[in-house]
């Protein structure tokens, strides 16, 4: 495939998605554009960051500082 046929499906992708959500009600759009974990079902704000992230490493190999 090439650039623009990612390009189109993905345009497409988000047409239909947008179309979805048109046909809600309201309060059940809200609902749907939570976006919950696949898993648990918890919502997107509470999923947090990477605990096990090391800011001051990534600095470091990056060239930042971070000494």
């Amino acid at each position: 495939m090439k650039d623009r046929d990612y390009l189109w499906c993905a345009l497409n992708l988000a047409l239909d998605r947008e179309e979805e959500l048109a046909r809600l009600c309201p309060s059940c759009r809200e609902r749907a554009e939570r976006e919950p974990c696949p898993a648990c079902g918890a919502p997107r704000e509470s999923w947090g960051v990477n605990a096990g992230f090391d800011w001051a490493r990534y600095l470091k190999l990056k060239g930042g500082g971070g000494r």
